[in-house]
């Protein structure tokens, strides 16, 4: 055998020692990107329990439903997210100061209720809405009932 071509099965030898191990490892980690901790032990017992057949918790498969947003997380922003809520609710709390609102769109929709007026004021007006309620606060003021 030449010693480039033994050199090369002693690369290859070094690879499958030390590379692979390594990937197969982090390959049976269900959540290799999270750090240890409670989080994240916390989600593998869960998935562990109610997969587990012998579980009093046992969920059946056709019953394990998950939902989730784009970002990953749980989509609870459902029907519309937190943030335009916030701005509605708002947009009613500061009406009084803003009496031109009430003949203004996108403003005038939300105090109306009418939410296709809303709607067809789109991106634009949804920009309006969330500057309107969202700018100048502090994160007091934001977090107030």
């Amino acid at each position: 055998m030449s010693t480039r071509r033994a050199l090369r099965v002693l690369a290859c030898l070094a690879f499958l020692l030390v590379v692979v191990p390594g990937f197969l490892r982090a390959q049976t980690d269900p959540l290799p990107s999270w750090n240890e901790g409670p989080a994240k032990q916390s989600i593998v017992a869960f998935v562990q329990t109610v997969t587990d057949r012998g579980s009093p918790q046992f969920v059946p498969l056709e019953q394990r439903i998950a939902t989730f947003d784009n970002d990953g997380t749980l989509w609870s922003e459902q029907p519309i997210y937190f943030q335009f809520a916030f701005a509605l609710a708002r947009v009613k709390a500061l009406a009084p100061k803003h009496p031109e609102w009430k003949t203004t769109q996108p403003f005038k929709a939300v105090l109306e209720g009418d939410m296709k007026a809303l709607a067809a004021s789109g991106e634009k007006g949804m920009i309006q809405l969330l500057l309107a309620t969202h700018t100048g606060m502090t994160t007091d003021e934001f977090t107030k009932p």
